[in-house]
């Protein structure tokens, strides 16, 4: 089918508007009309070239929710108008980290970044006659995608699609590296560093967790405003601040748990995480920076003499498919905010206007809002 698009076709250029050739679903694939795409910082990491890719151009977007309008041979849980949203790590279930309880870092997600097609190793997306990468394997930046049926979670009818895509990214990664990397509890001090579409959520997942105090560093002062509504207890302007401020709160104790939730984390970021970590405590690295930084500030003496850990997150370290139907029951019982995340919605023709708006901080997610007309 003919369709559009926001296409990339290269390092530091605009996202386009075009044509694209869908195809059909094959073997384990799904056709979904979109309802809604969140604007996610992982796809500029695309346009600055720090998330390298096989080749361009590319078709971004990996937020995305919408109905399933046509299945494909050998599809087994999903049926024509079931409701679903796309998780950026597809998840088959059985593989060696599946089934350890590891979807987060299911086998299928080696050709993320080449966007071969999980059934067949093809694509599904045409541009002027070339093969388009589907970001993710999904390419939610078009309203219509053809993707595996690792790659979509079923959900329940009458929660709103627009605001169900935010779970597919943004909402899981930061609860989930709060209540699970991180793993807060009851009383901790916690600090989150950097307040946009993930730091937010993992603000909400440290309140949920029962944190005693809930210190987020961000330099945007209309975010500081919005983190305290959604569970932060102090809020800071810059890490220089934040010290002596999280030193005089816990009695130079210092954060129990530290999420870095920048949107492209530097070398330098580790090290100040670690210095804002108590003793025994845990700094979690959940932003994403350049893949070909290998540059980190860390004083490796402060590490090992007061037993600090550092770990890595993906997906919040939780399971798509257990993740993304248990958070929109929050969401639906009044236990987790999403309606006051996407502040503000554009049209697909205006994705260049809402990702500066990203880069000015005026936003805690963009969304992309399909309507008839993009049928």
């Amino acid at each position: 089918m003919k369709t559009k698009g926001a296409i990339l076709w290269g390092v530091g250029e605009d996202w386009s508007i075009e044509e694209i050739e869908l195809g059909d679903p094959r073997e384990g694939e799904v056709q979904v009309q979109l309802a809604a795409s969140g604007l996610c910082h992982s796809d500029e990491h695309l346009v600055t070239g720090g998330t390298p890719v096989a080749f361009y151009p590319v078709i971004g977007g990996h937020e995305g929710s919408g109905v399933v309008t046509k299945v494909g041979p050998g599809v087994t849980g999903l049926q024509e108008g079931d409701h679903v949203v796309t998780a950026f790590i597809p998840a088959c279930g059985q593989c060696p980290p599946c089934s350890k309880g590891m979807q987060n870092l299911c086998d299928l997600g080696a050709s993320l970044l080449a966007g071969t097609a999980i059934s067949d190793g093809s694509y599904r997306v045409q541009a002027k006659g070339q093969d388009v990468i589907p970001m993710c394997l999904l390419g939610t930046f078009s309203p219509y995608i053809t993707v595996h049926q690792a790659s979509v979670v079923k959900i329940e009818p009458d929660i709103p699609l627009e605001i169900a895509a935010l779970v597919g990214c943004g909402v899981t990664t930061g609860w989930g590296s709060a209540t699970k990397v991180a793993d807060v509890r009851p009383g901790e001090n916690v600090v989150v560093m950097g307040a946009g579409g993930v730091g937010m959520n993992a603000v909400q997942g440290a309140a949920a967790a029962g944190a005693k105090r809930v210190m987020v560093i961000e330099p945007v002062a209309r975010k500081r405003e919005w983190a305290m509504d959604l569970g932060a207890t102090h809020v800071f302007e810059s890490a220089e601040e934040a010290t002596e401020k999280v030193n005089e709160l816990t009695w130079g104790r210092m954060a129990d748990k530290t999420i870095i939730t920048v949107g492209d984390i530097q070398g330098e970021d580790i090290q100040t995480a670690l210095s804002l970590t108590g003793k025994g405590g845990r700094a979690v690295v959940t932003g994403m920076g350049n893949a070909a930084n290998t540059d980190v500030k860390l004083s490796l003496f402060e590490l090992t003499l007061l037993q600090k850990d550092l770990q890595g997150a993906i997906f919040g370290g939780l399971a798509p498919r257990a993740a993304i139907p248990e958070l929109l029951s929050l969401y639906q019982e009044g236990q987790l905010k999403l309606d006051e995340l996407a502040t503000t919605k554009y049209k697909l023709e205006d994705i260049n206007q809402g990702y500066q708006d990203m880069r000015d901080g005026k936003n805690i997610r963009g969304m992309v809002v399909y309507t008839d007309a993009d049928r």
